[in-house]
């Protein structure tokens, strides 16, 4: 008997939610909202608008602005076409996007007016059949609202299946040049299967998108599966502190995703104390694990942290600790999803006992489909067996959590004994005078490496190298303990939170 399949298109699962929730508030932007009527229509009517610029399945289609609903808006759009969506980081210089517009092959760009700036001085390099500046035409680029109102709008999303692409998304290229991660309908779909078997979700929820859409993190920890729900989204273009309690309290969010920086930045803003944050459910946190301090600062205040671990091509959930075992398992990642496993192999790809470190591997249907046009990079990265190595190093402990103790390019070995950072910087965030630590590796004629502490101070404090391995001593075994203090005014992060270690091992060696 025959037996219909379901249309896996992502496009197609938002859309008819958005017709199940028609007069539900699908996205807040500043002073405006949609309802999900009017979030339909709009998607329905741009993807009109690709269509007869000539977009056809395959084709990719980019994206450079700033947090916005165009973001969402052209993502669906340009699925419910069957074309594949390319988010671009706005922090990149024009050379680097450059190369990876013409590595993705782009069809269609889409552009935030207010990078323009850094897209003309290549434009003549780039593949782009078609350019639209959100809005109106401006700058020479014709208005996505113009060509809208030209076009014929389409009707339903086209049929695909689960290992059709839905997006590439650029990794940093903080070692060679970045690669594309095909990203699958599948992929989406069955990481959101996972977080709502973890962190649950009603209806009523509303999430707050405060992390780069462009990251995996910021796009699919909560935006989209708040999508899928028919909940509302509040965006916030940029990142800030305070902005963000302010819209917690204004509408009344419910869950939102960012790196511990970010909630460590909320917290000591001078409005947090005051701040009304009682309709939070959780924070849900990747990148990093939440130092203790930052889980009973938030404790105190009655918010739950749930921490999650992955990467772009994991899609990215591959490993989830509860609010219940945040401190019994403090730094844990927690255990992997439901239909996904965990790890830990040694240098020929062997498992290894509890407690021991390895390279993490990954595997479960969230896993990428492999890199864009990279087929040796592909299968380097994911074995005969499906396994993605991660790059991490890590254990897992007699119950099966993981815990991450650093990447494999950021370990440090001193005087032949390898020093894993995050071990080290968990215990200096401990210190009174210190808001944000990172240690990382210097040459040393002496040890090879030097362990190096670069720190930003909390105002009105100071701190000396010899304070701080007397602070260290009785947690950290004594090759541990930092042989260098390097004071700044704040680490330098990507866009996901995550400290650019290679910047600072540049810039102090």
């Amino acid at each position: 008997m025959h037996r219909p399949e379901p249309n896996m298109n992502l496009a197609a699962h938002i859309l008819k939610q958005a017709d199940l929730s028609r007069d539900r508030i699908a996205l807040v932007f500043e002073d405006q909202q949609w309802t999900y009527a009017e979030f339909s229509a709009r998607v329905y009517s741009i993807a009109g608008a690709l269509k007869a610029r000539g977009v056809c399945m395959g084709d990719r289609v980019g994206f450079l602005g700033f947090n916005q609903p165009a973001f969402l808006e052209t993502m669906v759009a340009t699925n419910a076409l069957g074309a594949i969506f390319v988010p671009l980081n706005f922090r990149l210089t024009g050379e680097e996007l450059a190369f990876i517009i013409g590595d993705a092959g782009i069809h269609t760009l889409v552009i935030d007016p207010a990078l323009a700036d850094i897209i003309s001085p290549v434009i003549d390099r780039l593949p782009c059949r078609q350019y639209f500046a959100v809005g109106s035409t401006t700058d020479g680029f014709e208005g996505i609202e113009d060509a809208m109102v030209k076009a014929e709008p389409v009707t339903e999303a086209v049929f695909l299946g689960p290992h059709d692409t839905l997006l590439i998304m650029y990794t940093s290229g903080t070692t060679g040049l970045p690669k594309g991660a095909m990203l699958t309908h599948g992929n989406f779909i069955w990481n959101n299967v996972n977080a709502s078997y973890a962190f649950g979700g009603v209806r009523d929820d509303i999430t707050l998108s405060a992390a780069p859409l462009f990251h995996i993190g910021g796009l699919n920890t909560g935006v989209i599966s708040a999508l899928q729900l028919g909940n509302t989204v509040v965006i916030m273009r940029h990142f800030d502190p305070g902005q963000a309690l302010n819209l917690i309290e204004q509408h009344g969010v419910t869950h939102m995703f960012g790196a511990p920086a970010m909630f460590l930045f909320m917290s000591q803003h001078s409005h947090f104390a005051e701040a009304n944050l009682d309709t939070i459910k959780m924070f849900v946190v990747g990148g990093a694990p939440v130092p203790e301090p930052l889980l009973k600062l938030y404790e105190a205040r009655g918010i739950k942290f749930c921490q999650g671990y992955g990467l772009t091509e994991t899609s990215p959930f591959s490993a989830f600790l509860g609010p219940d075992k945040a401190l019994q398992k403090l730094g844990s990642a927690g255990l992997p999803p439901v239909t996904s496993g965990v790890r830990i192999v040694d240098a020929d790809n062997l498992p290894v006992a509890a407690n021991e470190r390895g390279e993490i591997c990954l595997c479960g249907p969230n896993i990428m489909k492999g890199y864009w046009n990279r087929p040796e990079a592909t299968a380097k990265a994911i074995d005969a067996q499906g396994w993605f190595h991660s790059g991490d190093i890590g254990y897992l402990d007699e119950e099966g959590f993981l815990f991450i103790c650093d990447r494999v390019k950021d370990m440090v070995i001193s005087g032949g004994e390898n020093v894993y950072p995050a071990e080290v910087e968990s215990v200096l965030f401990g210190h009174d005078a210190i808001a944000e630590v990172a240690v990382i590796g210097l040459p040393d004629d002496k040890w090879g490496e030097a362990v190096t502490a670069v720190v930003a101070l909390n105002e009105g404090h100071s701190l000396t190298l010899e304070e701080l391995r007397s602070f260290a001593k009785e947690k950290l075994a004594k090759y541990k303990l930092p042989l260098r203090l390097h004071q700044i005014d704040a680490l330098p992060r990507n866009p996901a939170g995550k400290v650019l270690k290679f910047q600072l091992r540049e810039t102090l060696s």
